[in-house]
């Protein structure tokens, strides 16, 4: 086959990308770098993730989109093209099929944007999907089953609730809480309690290393330098996974409450399904530690995080495009 098919989860804080039969084959992070002097683009992903918090006044380093969904068309469709020439390589006779996972909350707009950036980026044609419907292909979930699945998939900048049936998706909840979102909330935290400045990376880092979303018996601990904000000279501190965990009780509280929404609203026969099944957890966000745990003592309900959560929304994209007569009461828009 010829015409090459492109499947891409355009996250706000990664961008994945699987092409058919190669499986994923790029997962950097959503991320471009542009001289403020000719407006050109000078560089992508990883190598632009890198430049964050240390460029000079002529370099903003800056993510595309925000809450899941584009905030800058021309960077978007720049940062696009890179991926899809990426993947393709040098040599190709076609322009590709792209389909791009979506958050389930977005607007017929901003649809309709990442249609046009996918088809200016070389596409020939473009489809779009909502994320929690390839979540649940890629978390091996069999949507096409009558009976009721709840997939809540966690990523940078959404989270996305919904119960599945037959293909479709029965109830659904979109709220704009994710890992940026968790970052955010540390870095201030330990602003206030620690009046110590440190950046969007480092905020991270301690999410990664020692982030909990219930306080731990045993309390990780981990040394962070930042910019003491009394005296402007780097100072080194210890958090711990306390301080993580009473950062984030917002956040969290809103990712419960989306749950909750969704169980409320589901119909009673596929509650009973959904009991049975419990809550299926996706996305790279998901693998904050005890995120399984809090929200199934919140809701009542058996709660798993999926294999590979990271990947679930790429890998089920991709399986999506390579079936779409099967799938095709799922795909919002194409092009």
């Amino acid at each position: 086959m010829l015409v090459k098919k492109i499947a891409i989860d355009l996250g706000t804080t990664n961008i994945l990308v699987h092409v058919h039969k190669r499986g994923i084959i790029i997962n950097e992070p959503s991320v471009v770098a542009i001289s403020q002097v000719d407006k050109k683009i000078l560089a992508v992903g990883s190598e632009a993730k890198d430049m964050i918090g240390r460029t000079p006044d002529t370099i903003v380093a800056k993510r595309p989109l925000k809450d899941g969904v584009i905030a800058d068309y021309k960077t978007t469709e720049a940062m696009l093209r890179y991926f899809i020439n990426k993947a393709l390589g040098s040599f190709r006779l076609f322009r590709p099929e792209v389909m791009i996972a979506v958050p389930g909350g977005i607007t017929s707009t901003e649809r309709r944007a990442v249609i046009d950036a996918a088809v200016s980026a070389g596409a020939r044609s473009a489809y779009i999907i909502k994320e929690p419907i390839v979540a649940a292909i890629g978390a091996d979930i069999p949507i096409g089953s009558a009976s009721g699945h709840m997939i809540v998939d966690i990523g940078g900048g959404t989270t996305e609730a919904a119960v599945i049936s037959l293909g479709g998706i029965v109830t659904s909840a979109s709220e704009r809480i994710g890992g940026n979102k968790f970052d955010n909330s540390i870095a201030e935290f330990i602003k206030k309690k620690y009046n110590l400045a440190i950046g969007e990376r480092t905020a991270e880092e301690i999410k990664i290393n020692i982030g909990s979303a219930m306080y731990l018996e045993e309390k990780l601990v981990m040394e962070i330098r930042g910019r003491d904000m009394a005296n402007g000279l780097p100072r080194i501190i210890e958090v711990t996974s306390d301080d993580t965990t009473e950062a984030v009780q917002e956040e969290l509280r809103g990712i419960i409450e989306t749950v909750k929404r969704v169980l409320y609203e589901t119909p009673p026969e596929l509650s009973a399904d959904v009991m049975d099944k419990g809550i299926m957890l996706s996305g790279g966000s998901s693998q904050l530690r005890n995120l399984d745990t809090l929200i199934s003592e919140a809701t009542g309900v058996p709660t798993y995080v999926a294999d590979e959560p990271l990947y679930c929304v790429v890998k089920g994209t991709g399986i999506a495009l390579d079936n779409l007569e099967s799938y095709k009461r799922s795909i919002l828009a194409t092009r």
